[in-house]
């Protein structure tokens, strides 16, 4: 069974609220260095950001600013900066052992740096756990399925809704909302283990929808899938950053993630390598030497 798709209607809340203040950009621009602290192995002998001029986040956006990790006596993630902002997809990419994934679930509050900061919109979230997190507005969905396998589509979005303190009138109105903003009113009564692959995944994303969040982290959303199904999660994403939500996306399919990203961050022992537009990053020589490869084509 296919997935329907996105309606064209907007939510129905329209732009989700980001924070107390309203959208405020800094207006000041600050040039970066051309060069930052090289890695400890000659490998990587200069690291460079590829952007110009680069505005400073403004006070809406997901900031993780030194970000450091290690584990026993290696360093995993080793002084890390980078930020979301709202309607905005960007790419944590790098090798396995790069750092990303610890980067990842640091900014998502399932490891715990030794230093460095996590704010969202302006609020420092660094020691909160997941759930609280999640409240203030940074939605998460890990790569495994997570959809409650013996609970119809309907069902899995109701069960976040309950914990929202919503009248019951309410809680089943939005249900409907998401299961048709979503194409997947069809299978609202389908249990989750009959679900076909993209009406699942479309399941979670709806009910991680269901807070509202500001900021959405994707785990590995390609791995795994045929192409279908990646050109069915790339349009659920495009749409996502259309209603304004800033997404922030680990994967280790190269190709996929460029093709839905604003702008990605690429990472070599625990630290930023490279930073930019997709274009600029792919026709970089030395992230095709060393992380591409040099026959990549996007």
């Amino acid at each position: 069974m296919t997935s329907r798709p996105l309606a064209a209607k907007p939510s129905p809340k329209g732009r989700p609220k980001l924070g107390k203040s309203t959208y405020r950009f800094l207006s000041s621009e600050k040039r970066l260095s051309t060069t930052i602290e090289s890695p400890s192995i000659t490998k990587f002998p200069e690291v460079k950001v590829n952007a110009g001029l680069v505005k400073a986040p403004s006070a809406q956006a997901l900031v993780a600013s030194g970000l450091q990790k290690s584990y026993g006596r290696r360093r995993v993630v080793d002084g890390v900066t980078l930020h979301v902002e709202p309607g905005e997809v960007v790419g944590l990419l790098g090798a396995n052992g790069a750092g990303k994934t610890t980067t990842f679930y640091m900014i998502i509050g399932l490891e715990t740096p030794e230093a460095g900061r996590v704010h969202l919109a302006d609020q420092e979230v660094t020691r909160l756990p997941m759930y609280l997190r999640a409240r203030l507005g940074l939605g998460y969905l890990p790569q495994e399925p997570s959809v409650f396998r013996k609970m119809t589509a309907a069902e899995n979005i109701l069960a976040v809704l309950e914990t929202m303190g919503l009248r019951r009138r309410e809680q089943l109105k939005r249900v409907e909302e998401l299961l048709e903003e979503f194409g997947i009113a069809h299978v609202r009564n389908t249990r989750g283990d009959s679900l076909s692959g993209g009406e699942r995944r479309r399941t979670e994303i709806a009910r991680a929808l269901a807070t509202e969040p500001q900021f959405i982290l994707l785990d590995e959303p390609f791995a795994g899938i045929d192409p279908k199904a990646v050109d069915d999660i790339q349009s659920v994403i495009l749409y996502l950053r259309n209603r304004g939500i800033g997404i922030l996306i680990t994967d280790h399919n190269v190709r996929e993630t460029l093709g839905v990203t604003d702008r990605a961050y690429i990472m070599a022992e625990g630290k930023i390598f490279r930073s930019g537009a997709p274009r600029d990053l792919t026709e970089d020589a030395e992230v095709r030497r060393l992380y591409l490869g040099e026959k990549f084509r996007m």
